[in-house]
């Protein structure tokens, strides 16, 4: 049988690829009712914890627990090392592109790409435009979407700029294997993904001239389908979630409304879109945004 997908455990031959000999073995081991009751085990933990995520177009907003795979992917370190290397290069390039647009637009007099297709986009921010921003950065938090064809050379699907959802599912699914299934990663050596929290902090922080900024989530509120998310990575570094209701902007500065009085924020770590955030400069009738967010963004 020809194959039209790349299988990630077997070879051509029907052998298993030498990162995957270790789980093969386990796997063989392991009595299906074994595997087929830690799943349930999974699904039971996941609604007990309310790891779940909602899908949009679902009239009736049915919550769904977070799938989890019994088959892990394994990635060796070596291609992994491609891939990273290729996903820095390619968020760098897209930063710098959206400088581009936001700036001299060279790209678009240069006749690379049509002006149309820039300045009629319904994402092109005409509000951002000349805009100086901390290290030219437009996304510091980038979600690259990768497939895979046939010979399994890997292939980016769709870059996610905005809003990335999803990493919070990730990092609980590892946890969630090393509960169920201890003895796999006894057996190999896995690299860690636990400090994510820390590295989206340290981003965070990285984007304002202060030396200890104070940061916040900012999220659309608990009926957005990524809630759990926001939660997550909040409580993971250690800092306040909040709705717009609880942002004020006074004098350019924007504020936290807490028990002990307004409070100086200094980064906002945002999950919802552009269009949102604040009713003054994009949609007006946002609910979700903190009205003046734009003009203290500028006056930073």
């Amino acid at each position: 049988m020809i194959r039209t997908f790349y299988d990630e455990m077997y070879d051509a031959g029907d052998v298993v690829r030498p990162h995957y000999r270790e789980f093969a073995r386990w796997l063989g081991d392991t009595p299906p009712e074994l595997l087929a009751q830690r799943r349930r085990e999974a699904d039971l933990l996941f609604h007990r914890a309310g790891i779940t995520f909602t899908l949009y177009g679902d009239e009736q907003g049915t919550e769904r627990l977070i799938p989890f795979d019994t088959i892990p992917r394994s990635i060796p370190a070596s291609e992994w090392r491609v891939v990273e290397r290729g996903c820095i290069q390619r968020v760098k390039a897209l930063n710098m592109f959206l400088a581009d647009l936001y700036h001299d637009q060279r790209i678009i007099k240069a006749g690379i790409i049509p002006a149309e297709q820039v300045l009629a986009n319904e994402q092109y921010q005409l509000a951002m435009q000349g805009l100086n921003l901390h290290r030219d950065l437009y996304s510091h938090i980038s979600g690259v979407d990768l497939v895979r064809d046939g010979d399994g050379t890997y292939y980016v699907l769709e870059d996610n700029l905005r809003t990335p959802s999803g990493v919070s599912y990730m990092l609980e699914d590892r946890k969630m294997m090393m509960r169920l299934f201890p003895e796999l990663f006894s057996a190999q050596r896995i690299a860690p993904i636990d400090h994510y929290p820390n590295l989206l902090l340290d981003t965070l922080k990285s984007s304002s001239h202060l030396d200890n900024p104070s940061v916040v989530v900012l999220t659309p509120g608990r009926f957005n389908s990524a809630f759990f998310e926001h939660a997550f990575l909040a409580r993971e570094m250690g800092v306040e979630l909040v709705e717009g209701a609880d942002l004020f902007v006074r004098d350019d500065r924007v504020f936290m409304r807490t028990t002990d009085g307004p409070k100086a924020v200094d980064v906002i770590y945002r999950r919802l879109d552009d269009a949102f955030l604040d009713p003054l400069a994009f949609n007006p009738d946002s609910m979700l945004g903190v009205p003046g967010l734009l003009s203290a963004y500028r006056s930073a």
